[in-house]
């Protein structure tokens, strides 16, 4: 009973009773504690995230082999399986230190040392689960090129390039960007503040990932060139359908999940001191957009081809996840809305454009998707960004910075890819023989089918 009037006391009284100063070491406490709960989260949320990311690896895998022909599917199946390896492996042992070590054009290498990178990169976060967050995002970019040269590349040339994206190209263009390189360095007298008084934004990939893979998948497919038939005598162009829409139709399904991880998980934080809607809000931007991309890409291939299009509607979903992606932390949801809308009908334009004016073959769309509409999106940040887009009041630098981001790791991509493709055309040829191509790569480069 005393207990009980004792809690009923005024605080000043029962402090003064139980001889109680105020101290800071109880305030200390807790928020040591606070602290710490909020480090696990952020730790769970990112490597849930990751575990997201690394499912759109099934995604892309459905995506691409739905859209080729039955003959060749257990190589691009095999090929989304082997850049995840190879990539996952190359990028820790040397990637992941030239993208976030401390260096000017790229980062210092540190190979295996995780503590070494530990101390620079410092987030709060536990080292391991940041590489492997970061491993995802890369193998996302290699895959992206796998289907834009599928059914006619030798599988030992993917193999080549696929270490060149994961060591070199992808990293390097991350450091500019990601790794605190000059593309986001926003010291007063950085490069970016001086010439444009603003930074680059990319805050999940639209170009840092989505146009690298982008590029150099418009450029190896250019190389290489098209599959035997798809353009006729008289120059133009033939369709060729892939074999099952069903599996394409479930990989988007997959990646559209995905991508939560994707966008939301590069907050790298679930508990966010002074804003607990920051996760809420990317999600919601990020399905507004494919939303609408994927409404505006049917509305349009309709009005175009007299029929509403399922595979040009599955790339527009795909089209407005990735245009979202740069900005769905800076937009509002009706400006997610627009920029998916403008991404899924743009996407069917460049597809029209890629494969009739510059006759080259892209069998699943990945150049207009994700080099197209992922430096479109990251152009439209500047315009839709809520603080410091032009059409918000925010004037040009904004918008310049994101026009010169977007060029210059798009040029460094596209180059670095025609470089590295015309070295290994040239040295052991990129593409497997006619009667290999005709008859299917499966078999000859597998010798196995997807299909008995």
């Amino acid at each position: 009973m005393d207990t009980i009037l004792l809690f009923m006391l005024p605080a000043g009284l029962w402090a003064q009773d139980a001889g109680v100063a105020a101290t800071t070491a109880a305030p200390d406490a807790t928020a040591g504690a606070l602290g710490e709960l909020a480090t696990g989260l952020n730790t769970v949320w990112m490597l849930l995230a990751a575990m997201l990311v690394f499912f759109m690896q099934p995604g892309f895998a459905l995506v691409e082999a739905g859209f080729i022909r039955t003959k060749n599917t257990a190589n691009v199946l095999m090929k989304n399986l082997v850049d995840f390896m190879f990539g996952s492996i190359l990028f820790w042992f040397i990637g992941f230190g030239l993208m976030f070590g401390i260096g000017g054009f790229v980062g210092a290498p540190h190979f295996f040392n995780l503590e070494a990178m530990d101390k620079i990169i410092d987030n709060g976060l536990p080292i391991e689960g940041f590489l492997i967050f970061q491993t995802v995002f890369c193998a996302t970019a290699a895959t992206i090129v796998s289907g834009a040269m599928a059914e006619r590349t030798k599988f030992s040339m993917y193999l080549v390039y696929t270490v060149f994206i994961s060591v070199l190209i992808y990293p390097v263009s991350g450091h500019w960007t990601w790794g605190g390189g000059w593309l986001m360095n926003g010291d007063e007298g950085s490069f970016m503040m001086r010439t444009f008084g603003a930074t680059f934004h990319d805050f999940a990939g639209s170009t840092v990932v989505h146009s690298v893979g982008g590029w150099i998948a418009l450029v190896g497919a250019a190389i290489l060139g098209p599959r035997i038939g798809k353009y006729g005598k008289d120059g133009k162009s033939r369709a060729i359908p892939g074999h099952s829409l069903t599996l394409a139709c479930l990989g988007v399904f997959i990646l559209w999940f995905g991508w939560f991880g994707f966008n939301p998980g590069s907050q790298l934080a679930a508990a966010t001191s002074g804003d607990q809607t920051a996760i809420s809000h990317v999600f919601l931007t990020t399905n507004l957009a494919a939303c609408a991309g994927g409404f505006f890409a049917l509305v349009a291939s309709w009005m175009k081809y007299g029929k509403p299009s399922l595979s040009l509607t599955l790339n527009g979903v795909l089209a407005g996840l990735v245009g979202i992606t740069a900005g769905c932390d800076l937009v509002s949801p009706f400006g997610s809305v627009l920029i998916g809308a403008i991404c899924g009908v743009v996407m069917i334009f460049a597809v029209d454009f890629i494969d009739h004016v510059l006759k080259i073959d892209d069998p699943v769309g990945a150049s207009s998707v994700h080099g197209v509409c992922g430096c479109l999106g990251t152009i439209l940040t500047g315009l839709f960004a809520t603080e410091k887009g032009l059409f918000y009041g925010g004037g040009s630098s904004f918008l310049l910075a994101q026009l010169f981001g977007a060029a210059v790791v798009g040029a460094w991509a596209a180059g670095m890819g025609f470089i590295v493709f015309k070295v290994l055309d040239k040295i052991h040829g990129l593409r497997v023989p006619k009667r290999i191509e005709e008859e299917g790569l499966d078999i000859y480069e597998h010798g196995e089918s997807a299909y008995n």
